[in-house]
């Protein structure tokens, strides 16, 4: 065992990993993690949380805290209030896609925004070519990790090439190895019948990345030249691939070995072992061998073993390889050529010499790698993460107002360049990184429309660069939106999301009834026609709701436009079903759950209703607002938005976090139409409650707006205010602002003629 290598005031640290009795390699690496902490900073208190997969159930030791079930956003939920509770001082999270619940494990999201305690994430992998989710997920880790943790440069770069990561920003840990003393092989390998042979080893899950073919395709060379030569293939089928197929592909290596007439010289080695006996065998082999077939594989942790071993290693050129050996450790050779393999091993075989120099430089690069080294570092990235906790915003004590909030321009002009509207940012600084996104512009444009007085010149300019984003957003080839463009301009999918789809065509339809200057309106109703017939196909009543609040802008300026007409009943009808067919006791709503925008699917059927004359519609829409007007008050009579834990629970009162500045705009827009429909107080209460929300009436007495600027920050969390200031939260506060303003000044208005049947 290590002794001691350092003291530090750190009293708790958080793991969250794989653990076994789980077989995979993070969870070996999660365990080795545990230990050389235990053993180098005996003073630490470290609890683990394991995860365990769909179907899985282990029996782990007590080293385990809890478990954390994959899928189950519950189990998260408890997870970080057990981590709070714990008071631990740090988080530390060893990340691999695969073993977090949600696109691309985003469900792991949900714990960190709810812990208190700084967070370090080591990534397992990092990806070229990322897709949506995935770049989502690493993004948003980067956003609220102090320090990521990787295991080679090229990790490094990549995070900084493909995702904009700051270099200060992450932190570059090889991949932990024993401490064990140098052996010659032959001194071990009388104990596994590996006597008189030259041992080749590759060791790993069985899976058909590893491209044993190519190595097993080399042997009739090897053995023609070293007849003693033995390659033994050590490891269990992954496990993944056995519940697909058994043992096909184990099999089917068997029968090439067969085939090519070197059986005898191939040894498969099924099981998994402890890591002792892994050692073991691995100080047996002559010449680790790693024939993997691509390069994107950024961590080995069998290969850090070899080397640390002092094993000469002949390997594809994969990245953690292609570094490793970068100094005489080992030899590179091109993926999946058989003969440069065989060339290399026999080289290195008729040179003992050379294998020996190899075996020396192999071992004494191992002795930076060391576990206790491991600790040391993970511990100095601990404190420096501890030493820049979170920003908090203090609670500040505020009643309820009702004096609107004058929309401003600053913070939408701070995020918006020639192109667009930027996404997101890092705190107030928008963030390049992330592009752009059709749902922001959209926003943007319809925003633009609703600013009144001395700012709607400088309006009308931005109105222009948002409309362009949306037009070449149109993909009329398909007759859909795209959505997410990069920052260099290119768009990076030919069709978003439904969603998207719908918030455009509103956008477009509220442009041509709303737009100042007639020339963006005759684009708008022009680029209406050619989008509206499209969105007969929306899907989800939410998509379908926002297309009949754009079909709805238009008819009240154009009240013959047969599409828009068409959408209005259409959209309408299906709603007015939907809610009826989702009905429970104690659930009036439209869908079996609540998610954002809620508030927009009563909204759309009460503008159907009114623009129709259809009172059921009406009085169905006004049902289901008032029943989430309930769902959406806490106990003090504030505004409280369904909060983002609540997605995916059937049947179940929300959630309180995080509360999304959506959710706030969209109920101000709702009961505003409800008060405007029906000229009762009520609805102008809840919309007052609702605006009041952004500035600290919520259940933490925090501010979410700053009103000075017109910004807003991305949430408000169970503890905090996330403190970005993204697209979507300040047009949200504006929209709300916006909304409130006019209010203010139409105190007096009359309520819509469906108000007096209404009231009889």
């Amino acid at each position: 065992m290590a002794a001691t290598i350092g003291a530090t005031r750190i009293k708790r640290i958080a793991l969250i990993g794989n653990s076994p009795p789980r077989l995979c390699g993070i969870a070996t690496f999660t365990r080795d993690v545990s230990r050389a902490l235990h053993a180098s900073f005996p003073k630490v208190d470290l609890d683990l949380y394991a995860m365990t997969d769909p179907g899985g159930s282990y029996a782990y030791g007590e080293e385990v805290t809890c478990s954390i079930r994959q899928e189950e956003l519950s189990d998260y939920r408890a997870a970080a209030q057990r981590i709070n509770d714990s008071r631990a001082d740090v988080v530390l999270v060893q990340h691999e896609y695969g073993i977090f619940g949600g696109p691309a494990g985003a469900l792991l999201l949900r714990l960190l925004d709810r812990v208190e305690a700084p967070v370090v994430v080591t990534l397992h992998t990092v990806l070229e070519h990322p897709n949506a989710d995935q770049r989502n997920v690493i993004e948003a880790l980067a956003r609220r990790a102090s320090k990521l943790i990787v295991m080679a440069q090229k990790g490094r770069e990549i995070l900084m090439r493909v995702h904009g990561i700051a270099s200060q920003q992450i932190a570059i840990v090889p991949h932990g190895v024993p401490d064990r003393p140098f052996v010659p092989a032959d001194s071990m390998q009388a104990r596994f019948g590996f006597a008189g042979r030259r041992v080749l080893l590759t060791f790993g899950l069985l899976s058909p990345n590893k491209g044993i073919e190519t190595m097993i395709r080399a042997m009739p060379a090897i053995v023609a030249a070293h007849p003693e030569s033995l390659y033994v293939v050590l490891g269990a089928t992954h496990p993944h691939l056995v519940a697909r197929e058994g043992e096909a592909y184990r099999e089917s290596l068997m029968a090439l070995a067969e085939e090519l007439g070197v059986a005898s010289s191939v040894r498969f080695i099924d099981g998994f072992l402890d890591q002792e006996a892994l050692l073991d065998y691995l100080q047996a082999a002559d010449v680790y061998v790693t024939p993997y077939l691509t390069e994107t594989q950024i961590t080995s942790g069998t290969l850090s073993y070899s080397v640390a071993l002092g094993k000469p290693v002949v390997s594809t050129p994969y990245w953690h390889a292609a570094e490793l050996l970068a100094d005489g450790t080992g030899v590179l050779v091109p993926f999946g050529d058989s003969r440069r393999f065989s060339e290399e091993i026999i080289t290195l075989l008729d040179d003992p010499a050379r294998l020996a120099g190899m075996a020396s430089r192999a071992y004494a690069a191992g002795r930076s790698m060391l576990w206790s080294a491991l600790a040391q570092a993970y511990v100095t990235i601990c404190e420096e993460a501890i030493a820049k906790r979170p920003v908090r915003i203090h609670r500040i004590a505020r009643a309820p107002s009702r004096t609107a909030v004058k929309p401003r321009l600053e913070a939408v002009e701070r995020m918006t360049d020639a192109t667009g509207m930027i996404q997101h940012s890092n705190y107030a600084v928008p963030d390049r990184n992330h592009g752009y996104c059709v749902d922001d512009n959209c926003r943007a444009l319809m925003l633009m429309h609703r600013i009144e007085g001395e700012d709607e010149e400088r309006a009308d300019q931005l109105a222009t660069i948002y409309g362009a984003f949306v037009q070449h957003a149109w993909n009329g080839d398909i007759g859909r939106f795209r959505n997410f463009m990069g920052f260099d301009r290119q768009w990076l999918e030919d069709e978003g999301s439904e969603d998207s789809f719908g918030r455009s065509l509103w956008t477009i339809g509220a442009t041509a009834a709303e737009a100042r200057d007639p020339n963006m309106r005759r684009w708008a109703l022009n680029l209406f026609n050619q989008v509206a017939p499209h969105s007969l196909e929306l899907g989800s009543p939410r998509t379908w709701a926002f297309a009949l609040l754009g079909a709805e802008a238009v008819l009240r300026q154009h009240r013959d436009h047969p599409i828009a007409r068409q959408l209005v009943r259409e959209f309408g009808s299906r709603l007015l079903e939907q809610v009826r067919r989702e009905r429970r006791d104690g659930w009036v709503w439209f869908e079996s759950v609540l998610a954002y925008d809620n508030a927009r699917l009563p909204e759309a059927l009460l503008r159907a209703g009114d623009l129709l004359g259809d009172h059921a519609m009406i009085e169905e829409g006004l049902a289901a607002l008032d029943w989430l007007d309930v769902k959406q008050t806490n106990g003090e009579g504030q505004f409280r938005a369904v909060g983002s834990d609540s997605f995916g629970r059937p049947y179940a009162d929300p959630l309180p976090f995080d509360q999304q500045p959506l959710e706030a705009w969209a109920t101000v827009d709702a009961m505003m139409f409800a008060h405007q429909l029906t000229g009762q107080a009520r609805w102008l209460d809840a919309a007052w409650r609702a605006h009041g929300w952004y500035l600290g009436e919520n259940d933490l007495n925090l501010p979410i707006a700053t009103v000075a600027d017109g910004g807003c920050f991305d949430g408000l969390m169970s503890d905090r205010v996330n403190l970005n200031q993204g697209a979507e939260s300040i047009l949200a506060f504006q929209f709300a602002c916006a909304a409130m303003s006019k209010a203010a000044t139409n105190a007096d208005s009359r309520p819509s003629e469906v108000q007096n049947n209404l009231r009889a």
